[in-house]
């Protein structure tokens, strides 16, 4: 399902920074983590929300095999660098496809609005970079937060959006019904009391993953070293209106009008999802139910599927990367 070398370049590209711009491990880094090297390099595309100049940072990379003229963008999740795509560009790319891999607005290298944020906005940012690009169509692989934000892309532009691959996405279900609302204050209360060790384990149970801890240490460093930032309470702003989008911009009822040849690749233990902690406790066990949301939204579509991998959580492509590899590339070269 996963190799050693897999794991470890994915490490590698997670980690490694030049040696001028890395003081130790424990070094802060800026909120656009400004030291932190992204496994390609990376580019930035002026844009302006609410008023504000804003970069979008983005890395494309080329195809490495016989090129098919395709052109595939990856969308994260919400506690993710775009980095963590590493060992999926690497396979796209060795299959012929041209590969786009932004950090959204509030995200890893990109600037960090702090107004609310909107799956509409970002949206019409993804696009906005194909724009630029020259693509006028491309295939769509997203992940967690991304598989909601690309289900909005393929209902606002359904002309620009291809196909669709949504790993583990969340909004399967409208959180709104079990959840109630929840205050920035409260949230940047939480968000910033919680130590490494509280979100080590956050992201370990919450995600129910089967990689080892030390394969999310990364990700987990990540956030501590931001804290050292001067910026950090922006950062921590920004991220809270993320949580803000989750919650109160559903998406579970446009999976039906989705005419985009989808598929689904859920985990078969992952039951994340965001704002349980908030809920009722009567209403909190039936949250989460991933595949079986996946596997009820696929039937109803026009061209929908749900592939489910036994055994692994929330982050499928790095838990089964040869599996996720195979079922996306298959996928894509189909349609």
């Amino acid at each position: 399902m996963r190799s050693a070398p897999i794991l470890a370049l994915l490490a590698l590209a997670l980690t490694a920074a030049p040696a001028s711009a890395q003081e130790g491990a424990d070094a802060p880094l800026g909120i656009a983590l400004e030291g932190f090297a992204y496994p390609y390099p990376v580019k930035f595309l002026p844009l302006s929300r609410d008023h504000e100049a804003q970069r979008l940072a983005y890395m494309d990379v080329a195809p490495t095999g016989n090129a098919n003229g395709r052109t595939v963008l990856l969308l994260h999740g919400r506690n993710f660098p775009s980095s963590y795509w590493e060992p999926v560009i690497r396979a796209l790319a060795e299959g012929g496809y041209r590969v786009v891999v932004p950090d959204q607005l509030g995200f890893g290298k990109s600037s960090k609005p702090i107004k609310p944020f909107t799956f509409d906005r970002m949206a019409a940012e993804t696009v906005a970079l194909a724009d630029a690009l020259g693509l006028q169509r491309f295939d769509v692989v997203a992940h967690s937060m991304g598989g909601m934000l690309a289900v909005r892309m393929a209902r606002n532009f359904p002309q620009r959006v291809n196909s669709l691959v949504l790993e583990a996405p969340i909004g399967l279900e409208d959180y709104r019904f079990t959840v109630p609302p929840v205050t920035d204050d409260l949230l940047l209360t939480r968000e910033g009391e919680l130590t490494a060790e509280a979100y080590r384990k956050q992201l370990m149970t919450s995600y129910a993953l089967s990689l080892p801890v030390s394969a999310i240490e990364p990700f987990v460093q990540i956030r501590e070293r931001v804290k050292g930032s001067g910026e950090y309470p922006r950062w921590l702003r920004s991220f809270v209106q993320s949580y803000q989008a989750i919650w109160g911009q559903p998406v579970v009822h446009e999976f039906p009008l989705v005419k985009a040849p989808t598929l689904f690749v859920m985990g078969a233990n992952d039951r994340n999802a965001p704002g349980k902690p908030f809920a009722p406790p009567e209403l909190r066990a039936g949250m989460g139910d991933n595949t079986g949301h996946a596997r009820a939204l696929a039937a109803r579509m026009p061209n929908g599927r749900a592939e489910v991998i036994a055994n692994v959580g929330h982050l499928v492509h790095m838990e089964a990367t040869d599996m996720f590899n195979g079922l996306m590339l298959d996928f894509l070269d189909r349609n």
